[in-house]
C-alpha cells in the first residue's frame, strides 16, 4: 500500500531564523498517519538537516545540477546535497521550466543524477491554464514524463516520486477540483500501467496546485492521490501540519 507524502517546498522564502523557528514548530507537530519533508532554500540545507536529526521528517533540496562537478557556477551537485542529508530532491518545477527555461531532457538529466546519488527524484508535471483549456492536459503531461522514461527507463520511475501540478493552481489561490486532480492523477497511472503494472501500484503521485488546510482533506480522499507538494502553505507550521493530519 502505497503511504502518503506531504513535502514542502519553501522556495525563495525565509530567514536563517524563522527557518529555525518554522522547524522547531513543525517538529512539535502531531504527524502520525503521513511522512513530512521539507525542502529549504538551499543555503539553510545544511543548518535544517542537522536539526531534523533523529526526527521522522525528511530532508529536500528545490533543485540539483545534471553535472556531477566541475565549472558550473551557482549550481548543486547532488553529491553535495546528500552530504548535507537530503533523501528528496525537486526536479522539472514549473517555475524552473517557465522562468529559466529548463526544457524536459534537462530536467530528464537532473532527474538521472539525483537517482544516481541515492536521493528521491520529486518530478514535477503540469500544463497551463492555456494548454488546460486547449485540451491538451495530458499531451503535456504525457510529453513530460516520456522524457524522463525515455532517458532512464520505467523502472527509474518506481523509485521516483511523480508531483503534478496544475501550472494554472500555484500560487494563484485557484485549485483543481478534487475530480479534476484525481482524473489526471488516474490518467498518469494508467499510463505508467500500460509499461509496468507494478511500477504504477508503487509510485507516488502528489498534488501540487495551492493545496491547503482547508481542502487538503478532499484531495487527499482521492484514490490516486498520494500526497501533497505544499508551497505557501508549508511556510506556517500549523497549516502544514494540519494537512498532515488531514491524512
Amino acid at each position: 500500500m502505497r503511504t502518503t507524502l506531504i513535502a514542502g517546498n519553501w522556495k525563495m522564502n525565509g530567514s536563517l531564523q524563522s527557518v529555525i523557528e518554522l522547524v522547531e514548530a513543525i517538529k512539535a507537530g502531531d504527524v502520525n498517519n503521513a511522512q513530512l519533508a521539507v525542502c529549504p532554500p538551499a543555503i539553510y540545507l545544511m543548518k535544517v538537516g542537522g536539526m531534523l536529526e533523529g526526527s521522522r521528517i525528511a530532508l529536500g533540496a528545490q533543485n540539483v545540477c545534471d553535472q556531477e562537478s566541475g565549472a558550473f557556477t551557482g549550481e548543486i551537485a547532488a553529491s553535495m546535497l546528500k552530504e548535507c542529508g537530503c533523501q528528496y530532491a525537486i526536479v522539472g518545477h514549473s517555475e524552473r521550466r517557465a522562468l529559466y527555461q529548463e526544457t524536459d531532457e534537462l530536467v530528464a538529466r537532473r532527474f538521472a543524477m539525483a537517482l544516481s546519488s541515492g536521493i528521491t527524484p520529486i518530478l514535477c508535471i503540469g500544463e497551463s491554464l492555456d494548454e488546460r483549456e486547449s485540451g491538451d492536459t495530458e499531451v503535456v503531461v504525457s510529453r513530460q514524463l516520456d522524457a524522463v522514461i525515455e532517458s532512464q527507463g520505467i523502472s527509474a520511475i518506481a523509485q521516483c516520486v511523480i508531483a503534478y501540478e496544475p501550472v494554472w493552481a500555484i500560487g494563484t489561490g485557484k485549485v483543481a477540483t478534487p475530480e479534476q486532480a484525481q482524473a489526471v492523477h488516474q490518467y498518469l497511472r494508467d499510463k505508467l500501467a500500460s509499461l509496468d503494472a507494478l511500477v504504477a501500484e508503487q509510485v507516488q503521485i502528489l498534488y501540487g496546485g495551492s493545496m491547503n488546510a482547508s481542502n487538503a482533506g478532499e484531495l487527499l480522499s482521492q484514490p490516486d492521490i498520494d500526497g501533497g507538494l505544499i508551497g505557501g502553505a508549508s511556510l506556517k507550521a500549523a497549516d502544514f501540519i494540519a494537512i498532515g493530519q488531514s491524512v
